[in-house]
């Protein structure tokens, strides 16, 4: 396990996160902490530290059984949780980015979590009501009072994330680090804006649903699946999606790999300029030591290629009108071919 910066802070995660969505067997498909044990042992034992919970993960249990297995070294482990999502239904302040639900899922993370700060605290989505500036002025608060270390936001609109840091660096409140979305061979929507973002930023990228719900593994295109140990059923899974699965089968086919390898590597592999720190998860210690072999190669060029073929991403105005020959002649006219931009250089090299 390498190591990377987390944006443009100089905190050191390992370069594959474990998530914990399935620590907990409140939603009827996780794991018993027993195995959520052994699934930090195989974790840490292969180099990793950075550790991805929320408090709404199963009903809590996620940041309480997390808090039970860090506790012999807490201070080993870079531990990020989520605020946002309501506790309470009937509550129009149970959830939501304003500083109410912050503070009160904040206070009730740090309880179940046994610690007296977490390291990055995500916004988990946008409410689409709260203001930006109130956002930053209460996180800045959370670090201020030590309680927080760095902040970031998760599944939030690209435009907010960039106008949040802009408040943030003209008052001297705390910037985000980070942005957490989902990327996949079958979604591969944050190319659009969020990923030239983060790289024009430094953000860090910490990407989640890998395998797009398991689907990439090509565990669908069997006739008849064991759907009850799945989290999704395959009447969900599209045939574009089925079409991806399969060319990720005959690629890892080639490689002598799991196609779950495959596909986490596909996101490893794409250069955008900026830090990439993906998402792992599983059912037990088991799959997860599958999922770590893919520190173990990579992919081609070649088989990138027929991966992005596949997936028929189409990337749309920014890139499909800005980037095309003709409008660069409209801004540059003859000279685009001769103009050296540092910064894109020095973006991808940073990687």
């Amino acid at each position: 396990m390498l190591y990377r910066l987390l944006g443009r802070s100089g905190l050191r995660v390992s370069e594959l996160a474990l998530g914990t969505m399935t620590f907990g067997e409140d939603w009827g498909w996780g794991a018993s902490p027993a195995e959520c044990g052994r699934m930090l042992d195989r974790y840490g034992e292969a180099g990793g530290n950075f550790i991805d919970t929320a408090g709404n993960y199963t009903d809590g249990s996620s940041e309480r059984i997390v808090g039970e297995v860090v506790a012999a070294d807490r201070d080993r482990w870079v531990i990020a949780t989520k605020y946002t999502l309501t506790s309470r239904r009937d509550d129009p302040n149970a959830g939501g980015n304003h500083r109410k639900s912050l503070v009160r899922s904040l206070e009730a993370s740090l309880r179940r979590l046994g610690t007296d700060r977490v390291d990055l605290l995500w916004l988990h989505m946008w409410d689409q009501t709260t203001p930006v500036e109130e956002v930053m002025r209460a996180l800045d608060d959370q670090v201020r009072a030590g309680k927080v270390l760095h902040v970031g936001f998760s599944d939030t609109p690209a435009w907010v994330v960039s106008r949040g840091l802009a408040v943030a660096e003209l008052r001297g409140w705390t910037p985000p680090v980070a942005v957490q979305m989902p990327w996949s061979l079958a979604d591969r929507e944050v190319e659009h804006e969020h990923l030239p973002m983060a790289a024009a930023l430094d953000l860090a990228v910490t990407p989640w649903g890998l395998l797009e719900g398991g689907s990439l593994t090509g565990k669908y295109l069997a006739a008849a699946p064991e759907t009850s140990l799945l989290r999704y059923d395959a009447d969900g899974v599209s045939e574009r999606v089925n079409r991806i699965a399969a060319e990720v089968v005959a690629v890892a086919a080639e490689v002598g790999r799991p196609p779950a390898q495959v596909a986490i590597n596909w996101v490893r592999g794409h250069d955008h300029g900026c830090v990439v720190v993906p998402v792992i998860g599983a059912r037990d210690a088991s799959q997860l030591g599958v999922n770590l072999g893919c520190l173990e190669f990579e992919l081609e060029a070649a088989q990138v290629e027929r991966l992005d073929a596949a997936s028929g991403f189409r990337p749309g105005f920014q890139r499909s009108f800005l980037d095309s020959d003709e409008v660069r002649g409209l801004i540059f006219g003859d000279t685009f071919a001769r103009i050296r931009d540092h910064r894109a250089t020095l973006a991808r090299s940073a990687r």
